[in-house]
């Protein structure tokens, strides 16, 4: 072959180009583990929606649950509220959303009282097994303190597309539980679409046939485990030391 017909069976200088840039990516990919496509699904990668729990406790220490594929409940989803004497005192509600429990720091507890609307903070998602969670967190971990489970039960969405409700804001639902039974509303009211402010929510008893006019806050150094009658001071005193 002649030396001018080399030169025209030459690779064009942009095409070569390209391919080095595209052999310098692949490259930097392998060295920083990632690839040109999506490892969502991949076994052993962490849920984003659990990154947050996960990465706030040390589970060699809490006996929190690390949280697993837990397939959700069949039929209707679950709901819990626990008491927490953390820091402060508080209750939590916990609705099982697309895998997880999305949860709410209610510092009064929920009422049967339309007229009361009660604070609901929003936290972390957790893993579902937390609706089993009863014992003492241990000191120096993150929400140190003593937990029961106050009630617990099943609920049916009232709003349409929950899931998506509760990202608007505002969704309703009925609840089945011991203490807590009818209708029930969350509104977020502060924070949300792009405000950089912390949200806060309401949480609201429905104007129903299981309304109560007695609401109150319940006292939670007197309240009993729906699960194992005990009180917040025989949970610490009985696991506390374990």
């Amino acid at each position: 072959m002649s030396e001018k017909a080399r030169k025209n069976t030459k690779e064009p200088r942009s095409r070569k180009n390209a391919r080095s840039e595209e052999t310098a990516k692949t490259r930097r990919g392998a060295r920083s583990g990632k690839s040109g496509g999506s490892t969502r699904g991949t076994k052993g990668a962490e849920p984003d929606a659990l990154r947050h729990y996960r990465g706030k406790r040390h589970f060699g220490r809490t006996a929190e649950p690390r949280g697993a594929e837990t397939a959700p409940s069949e039929g209707r989803g679950g709901f819990v509220v626990q008491i927490h004497d953390a820091s402060t005192m508080h209750f939590d509600f916990r609705l099982e959303v697309d895998g997880v429990l999305k949860s709410w720091s209610v510092p009064k507890g929920p009422s049967p009282d339309p007229r009361e609307k009660r604070l609901a903070m929003p936290t972390e998602d957790h893993p579902l097994e937390y609706r089993d969670f009863e014992g003492v967190i241990a000191a120096g971990e993150y929400g140190a303190g003593t937990v029961i489970i106050w009630d617990e039960g099943t609920y049916r969405p009232i709003s349409e597309n929950f899931a998506e409700a509760l990202r608007r804001g505002h969704a309703t639902f009925w609840l089945e539980g011991g203490k807590l039974r009818g209708g029930y509303a969350l509104t977020r009211f502060r924070g949300g679409g792009g405000d950089d402010g912390r949200e806060a929510w309401l949480l609201v008893k429905e104007a129903d046939a299981r309304a109560a006019r007695e609401g109150g806050t319940p006292d939670p150094q007197r309240a009993r485990s729906a699960r194992t009658r005990r009180t917040l001071k025989q949970v610490a005193a009985e696991e506390g030391a374990a």
